[in-house]
């Protein structure tokens, strides 16, 4: 391997690809541009430009600057010597020139003939200057490639050793060769400007750094175990991991033009595929195509389907997600058809001016349109949520204990037992293909591509080191005795727990740990089941297994929750949701492991002890009931934009019974009671004046409700019931108005009229809580105020039960349907939007009451606490908003940054002069 090593040096090629090279060329752009950019003498009067001389000058001393350090590095490095000198003689020769060009335009700088021959010396001084710099640069490539050389011969010594001393001694010198190489591929990383080059330097390091040690115990084990096929697969897989990571250090520092993109890179498939299906939904009903949108579309939906059909068959999705799924994507297909139907009816009603529209007899794209656009949306985001959640039940099964299989295998070789080595070797091989498949999984449901690809990476490393993991066992079962083979097979335990804490970490950075917690705690109250079940049954085997997984998957949440927690700055979210973890982790879970430790050996002895059984039960709700706890205090810190996916979901996992049974009830079906239309459909079909007066009601009732959302989101309402009833009644109110416009979940006037009993239920409720308020206040102006303001609940409650009889009536006149409704239906809302603002002035007045004479009558505890909710706290780094990286990128300030081959390239526009 000795020998000269040949630069790749092509001296017409100017491509700068470090940063030093661009910092030091840097400041001789910014004076040769100032200086040709000079407009000539500020006075009227001939005379000569100072600025201009000196900028001349400046120019000549960096210059010679140049020159001396070019002439100083080729006496260092006698291999590119000839080279570095014709390249000082060529700033030399093009300095003077230039020096001469200068001296003359700043004599007479308004000459336009001395300007272009300065304009042609100056691009050819800063073309000869970046061959110099570039050259220059060249020099440390070239020392790279020295050391990069001895590491190879190190690397062959190595590999062709015939003794441990041989061996040991080879090694020694390659260790502090590698150290050298590795400062100078770490200079080199960090001056790269290409992010693809400076990622694979960084990685083929890692990969020297974390094979080192494994070159070194494979190797020995090789030589002290020659006879055995597995200690040489073991040295050759390491050796070609470590010449793999020198090859890649060579390529990278000799690699000239664009760097390719890495074959892991860019978003998970199935993500991609509905990011874009989302995006062609949406479209202009006047491009519309029968012929070519809707095969185009189908098509698309049907290749998502098949992805999803693919997670729904794994082996690891349970049952209950797999129906899920499968009747999420009938919805989805449904939702579609209904959307192109509505496409086809609007094909003609796209924008256009409104004489054009009342010329051709045309009407605007109908309402309809845009409630199909909008279900097809949900529709999407529901089989999204899916998917996501069947991905981490697939994480939370796969990534729970993943170290047993491979101390169960380690085990069975320190025992010398090679039949059980293989046997146990079978189950380690799955584990890891599962590991695979899972990790590949997340990937196709995540947008974040950075992540996506280091999980894709993790994996791929895991598949490669699984084989030699059990090559490792395989040494140690054949030499149970040999000190080499026992440190061999440590070395690949820790390189493998090492692989699966990178990969688990990946995975968790690409799931979120919303849809983590969501499936943990359907997780774990499965498992609780399953141990009181067990319990009951007097099975102490599958107690203690269950029970076992029950505690990985609350060690689990407790350090991927803390590890999320470090991405917040502290504050009182962040203490909350930790006092959560504790609780869990070092209460609960040393209580729930004593409970089953008792239990097991009651059961295990013979005959069967006693258990008490509801202590038990206790101890397993509790843990369940902790990681609730976490959850809740975890989605405490949610913005509006987060809700969909989070609230939703928290939502979703107490409904799912329901959510289920109607995920394929389209929105047509959805509208019929007994067969016929129901009321809130007839609502939708008003005429478009009655709606339009309908819609401007329900805007007035939406700032009362701001009014009421800002009053009580100021109060925590944990022990403030004042503050729960109201959050109820905003929310049926909600309800109540959305009927008015033909949404929302009443469907029919009698269950707006159900909806108006429940809100004068809660406005006894919140009459009774404040009335004890009052009482306990003393004579005087906010208790005055506090009861009027009761008297107007009352007074709201029954006119909203009066107007809940809303309903749309119709009509025959002169043969045609009318459809009328608008004085019910705004009545309503007039009641609600007084009712709303009752509400508002009663909480106030209830915590002015309640606080301002606490101590009356000698009275000290409140009747309702009144606590402020804590400020919001904001995560450190903030997250991508997935919706932000499709949406429109605008131009900032920033720091004016030279390009010099631009900058000679602006030259030649002038170079006629």
């Amino acid at each position: 391997m000795s020998g000269s090593i040949q630069l790749k040096w092509d001296p017409k090629n100017l491509e700068i690809r470090t940063k030093s090279v661009e910092k030091t060329l840097e400041p001789l752009v910014t004076q040769v541009t100032t200086l040709v950019n000079q407009k000539g003498p500020s006075k009227k009067k001939k005379g000569r430009s100072k600025k201009a001389h000196v900028l001349s000058a400046a120019v000549q001393r960096a210059t010679e600057n140049f020159i001396d350090q070019g002439r100083d590095i080729a006496e260092e490095n006698p291999d590119i010597r000839n080279e570095m000198l014709t390249a000082v003689d060529d700033v030399k020769k093009t300095g003077d020139i230039m020096h001469i060009g200068s001296q003359d335009f700043a004599d007479d700088p308004c000459s336009s003939m001395k300007r272009g021959a300065m304009v042609r010396a100056a691009r050819a001084l800063l073309s000869a200057v970046t061959r110099l710099l570039i050259l220059a640069d060249m020099v440390d490539v070239h020392l790279l490639l020295k050391s990069l050389r001895m590491v190879e011969d190190d690397l062959e010594r190595i590999r062709t050793a015939a003794s441990q001393q041989e061996l040991m001694n080879s090694f020694k010198d390659f260790g502090r060769s590698l150290v050298e190489l590795s400062d100078r591929a770490g200079r080199r990383q960090a001056d790269l400007k290409d992010p693809r080059r400076r990622d694979d330097l960084a990685a083929a390091r890692a990969t020297l750094k974390k094979n080192s040690m494994m070159l070194l115990t494979t190797s020995k084990a090789f030589v002290r175990h020659p006879e055995l096929a597995a200690a040489k697969s073991n040295r050759d897989y390491v050796f070609k991991q470590v010449c793999d990571a020198v090859n890649t250090i060579s390529g990278v520092a000799q690699a000239t033009g664009q760097s390719e993109a890495h074959p892991y890179e860019g978003p998970g498939e199935l993500a991609a595929a509905l990011d874009e299906f989302d995006q062609k939904i949406i479209m202009d009903p006047l491009s519309y195509n029968e012929v070519r949108t809707r095969p185009s579309l189908e098509e698309r939906l049907e290749s998502i389907i098949s992805g999803a059909a693919l997670m729904a068959d794994s082996s690891c999705t349970r049952d209950v997600r797999r129906e899920k799924i499968v009747q999420e994507c009938n919805a989805v297909r449904q939702a579609l058809q209904d959307l192109l139907s509505e496409y086809m009816s609007n094909c003609g009603k796209g924008p256009a001016p409104q004489s054009y529209l009342e010329q051709m007899g045309m009407k605007e794209p109908s309402e309809s349109l845009d409630r199909a656009i909008e279900h097809m949306c949900k529709k999407t985001r529901d089989l999204r949520r899916q998917l996501r959640k069947a991905v981490v039940d697939h994480v939370s099964d796969s990534f729970l204990e993943t170290n047993v299989p491979l101390l169960v295998l380690i085990e069975a070789a320190k025992a010398g037992n090679e039949e059980e080595v293989e046997e146990y070797a079978q189950v380690f091989t799955e584990h890891a293909n599962k590991l695979v498949e899972v990790a590949n999984l997340a990937c196709s449901m995540s947008n974040n591509e950075e992540g996506v690809k280091l999980v894709r990476i993790a994996a791929s490393q895991i598949e490669n080191l699984c084989p030699q993991v059990i090559n490792a066992a395989r040494i140690l079962a054949a030499r149970p005795r040999s000190k080499v083979a026992l440190e061999n097979m440590d070395v690949f335990k820790d390189a493998w727990e090492r692989q699966v804490r990178i990969l688990t970490e990946a995975v968790d950075d690409i799931t979120t740990i919303d849809d983590f917690l969501a499936v943990s705690e359907s997780h774990i109250l499965e498992d609780v089941n399953k141990c009181v079940l067990a319990l009951q049954e007097g099975d102490a085997d599958t107690l203690d297994r269950t029970a076992g997984a029950i505690r990985g998957r609350s060690a689990r949440v407790c350090n991927v929750v803390t590890a999320e927690m470090d991405n917040y700055e502290p504050g009182i979210y962040t203490e909350r949701v930790m006092e959560a973890v504790y609780m869990l982790r070092d209460q609960v879970m040393p209580n729930f492991a004593e409970k089953v430790e008792v239990a097991v050996d009651a059961l295990s002895a013979q005959p069967h002890g006693d258990v008490d059984e509801n202590e038990f039960i206790d101890a397993s709700r509790l843990v369940y009931d902790g990681v609730r706890d976490i959850r809740r205090a975890v989605l405490m810190n949610r913005t509006e934009i987060d809700e969909d996916s989070d609230m939703e979901d928290f939502y979703e996992d107490y409904t799912d019974d329901v959510k289920s049974k109607s995920s394929l009830v389209t929105e047509e079906q959805d509208d019929l009671v007994g067969g016929v239309k129901s009321d809130r459909a007839l609502m939708r079909e008003l005429p478009p004046e009655e709606l339009a007066k309908i819609q401007e009601q329900v805007e007035t009732f939406r700032l009362e409700k701001e009014k009421l959302d800002r009053e009580i989101a100021k109060w925590d309402d944990s022990g403030n019931d004042i503050i729960i009833i109201a959050k109820q009644m905003c929310m049926i109110m909600m309800e109540m108005t959305d009927f008015t416009r033909g949404r929302g979940p009443l469907k029919t006037t009698m269950d707006v009229i159900n909806a108006a009993k429940k809100i004068s239920e809660f406005g006894t409720n919140l009459d009774k809580l404040a009335r004890q308020i009052a009482d306990q206040c003393p004579d005087s102006e906010s208790k005055k105020d506090l009861i009027a303001y009761l008297q107007r609940i009352a007074l709201y409650c029954h006119q909203l039960n009066i107007t809940s009889k809303v309903k749309a009536d119709v009509q025959n006149i002169s043969g045609e349907l009318i459809v009328s409704g608008l004085d019910s239906a705004t009545s309503l809302i007039q009641a609600a939007k007084n009712l709303m603002n009752a509400v508002v002035l009663t909480v106030k007045a209830s915590y002015v009451a309640s606080t301002k004479y606490r101590s009356f009558k000698g009275v000290n505890s409140p009747v309702v606490l009144w606590k402020m909710k804590a400020p919001e706290k904001k995560p450190l780094v903030r997250r991508e908003n997935p919706n932000e990286l499709l949406s429109k990128i605008r131009k900032g300030a920033g720091k004016k940054r030279f390009e010099p081959v631009k900058e000679l390239s602006e030259f030649t526009e002038i170079d006629s002069f």
